[in-house]
């Protein structure tokens, strides 16, 4: 009993440092977003134009790094590569809090972005690896209770602080600078990947491991079938999900103050209204995420993210609609999104790709979004009735793809295709895994 019970500490335990990616995520993008496109914008004199540059490089290098650290944590391990990039995601911090104009401003941003790109892949297949049967989906789920626990950090601290100017934003980069030295520390007690470690020695004897095949250490593979239409299929779910989330957590607060005319602080306080209650939903989501009352779940939670972008794309853009889309997406996103793809991408790779898989989708997704950044700011200002329609009719195109496609994928035969052991979900389609 105390075996199990320590096993199960050791689970949890990297369940919340490994899923302390997710808070700097999310902690970085909303920060970056409130302070650049808030706090910093009059003082440093930040148009449209740089506001829209800087979240957008942000998050074209957190591609880039995805694409890269995915590889190097398969190929490397799983710590090396989350200690390397937590260690510049504290730099790259450090640059952004201390900007006293725009060339530090870009040196952060392109610093933050590789350093969270490089660490949520092997973190999330760190978190994975290393929980008992039957709660991998449920370690994974966690990972995005922490990412909405970054959110809630940072919409607390913008609208109480009572601090405006350059000051409100270096307050708001110093709390993430604290907490990445402090989970970096705590990091170095985690061991590597067990499940890493046993592939990775039997990828180097050229032997087999069960159903696990050398030939799934080479990265050709990741884009032959059956492993290319699970990279096609969580990649274009994220990628589309994703827009919608992006434009919310980088440019909430410049659609807030552009098209609804409000406050800073009034848009961090009702951003925090929803916030408990997706807490509670995502909690919820965490006891029946290995079941195969997932599937249902998850549809219930892409028709609120549908109804939601549907609000400002019908109704218009006012203080009301915009509320609405964060309260009711926020709601949705505890059963999809984010969440859900991210369960996905462990189920559907094998050992020595999961990270690299992760990497690629993550990458790709993070690519659309930043290269959408770019115009994000003018097409608000200029058309944001079509702006938000197009964000709607994405929201839908994801919903048929998580519905319709991904149920697909399990239910296929895959022959040679580990995927994570005895998953209930899978099994209940007919097929057995590992």
């Amino acid at each position: 009993m105390s075996e199990l019970q320590d096993t199960a500490r050791r689970s949890w335990k990297t369940a919340v440092l490994a899923g302390m990616a997710s808070y700097l995520d999310a902690g970085a993008l909303v920060t970056s977003g409130i302070a650049i496109g808030g706090y910093y914008a009059g003082p440093l004199q930040l148009g449209a134009g740089t506001i829209g540059s800087l979240l957008g490089l942000q998050t074209l290098a957190f591609a880039a790094g995805a694409l890269f650290g995915g590889r190097l944590g398969d190929r490397y391990g799983r710590r090396k590569i989350f200690t390397l990039s937590l260690m510049l995601y504290s730099v790259g911090i450090l640059l952004l809090l201390a900007a006293a104009g725009p060339a530090l401003l870009y040196a952060g941003v392109v610093a933050t972005g590789v350093a969270i790109g490089a660490d949520l892949p092997v973190s999330l297949a760190l978190a994975n690896e290393e929980a008992p049967e039957g709660k991998k989906g449920t370690m994974v789920v966690f990972s995005g209770m922490l990412w909405l626990a970054g959110i809630v950090a940072v919409l607390a601290l913008s609208s109480f602080m009572g601090v405006r100017g350059m000051a409100g934003g270096r307050i708001l980069f110093a709390h993430l600078l604290i907490v990445a030295i402090v989970v970096l520390l705590l990091r170095l007690t985690l061991s590597e990947s067990a499940e890493w470690a046993a592939a990775r020695r039997a990828a180097d004897a050229h032997t087999a491991d069960g159903h696990q095949s050398i030939e799934f250490t080479r990265i050709r593979q990741l884009f032959r079938a059956p492993a290319l239409y699970a990279l096609l299929a969580t990649g274009l779910y994220y990628a589309t999900w994703n827009l919608g989330a992006n434009t919310l957590g980088q440019f909430g607060t410049f659609l807030w103050t552009n098209l609804a005319k409000g406050e800073v602080e009034h848009f961090s306080q009702l951003s925090l209204l929803g916030l408990p209650i997706g807490f509670l939903a995502g909690l919820l989501f965490m006891r029946v995420v290995d079941t195969p009352a997932r599937h249902a779940w998850f549809a219930a939670g892409s028709a609120l993210l549908v109804t939601a972008w549907a609000l400002p794309a019908l109704l218009g853009p006012t203080k009301f609609t915009l509320v609405a889309v964060m309260l009711i997406s926020g709601l949705g996103n505890s059963f999809a999104g984010e969440s859900i793809y991210k369960v996905w991408s462990q189920e559907l790779f094998p050992t020595l790709l999961r990270a690299t898989a992760q990497g690629v989708t993550m990458a790709f997704t993070r690519a659309i979004a930043g290269l959408a950044a770019l115009a994000t700011p003018a097409l608000a200002l200029g058309h944001a009735r079509l702006m938000f329609g197009l964000l709607l009719a994405l929201m839908l195109t994801a919903a048929v793809i998580g519905l319709a496609w991904v149920p697909r994928l399990s239910e296929a035969p895959q022959s040679g295709q580990p995927t994570t052991a005895n998953n209930p979900v899978l099994q209940t389609t007919g097929k057995a895994t590992e």
